[in-house]
């Protein structure tokens, strides 16, 4: 058997790399979180953050433009978040295949606020009652 180039070589791998994704560590403590999980998930908040205008500016001052990216910034990490915990979860739940994991993810990403609302919901069995209307302001 004739041995394998150089460029077969890189390309096992590169796949083996990455089919074995480990789960990442913060402090010598597991976090139980994917890493590709959670680049799908930030990919997808930014998509919601940039075309779905998640997270609205209000104004030009200094200011507004800093508390407004950093309302961006907490999105896109607590969307990325969201998307590495409750992807597989939902996936579990929903029977859907492997090969679908990464898009999942982008999806939870993107509209991570109304899927935690949900999984919420669902877990704690008011899947069935709408949410409370916000209240109007007006006084009786």
């Amino acid at each position: 058997m004739a041995e394998p180039t150089s460029t077969t070589a890189a390309v096992a791998t590169v796949a083996t790399a990455a089919l074995s994704t480990s789960a990442l560590t913060a402090f010598g403590v597991p976090l139980g979180l994917r890493v590709d999980l959670l680049i799908a998930g930030f990919a997808g908040s930014l998509v919601a953050i940039i075309l779905l205008d998640a997270v609205p500016g209000s104004s030009d001052t200094w200011r507004e433009l800093l508390r407004t990216t950093c309302r961006r910034i907490a999105v896109a990490v607590a969307s990325s978040l969201t998307a590495g915990y409750l992807t597989p979860l939902a996936m579990l739940i929903a029977a859907v295949p492997e090969s679908l994991l990464l898009g999942s993810a982008f999806a939870v990403g993107g509209g991570a606020q109304q899927v935690l609302m949900f999984a919420i919901r669902r877990l704690s069995g008011q899947a069935g009652t709408p949410p409370a209307p916000p209240p109007t302001g007006a006084t009786p």
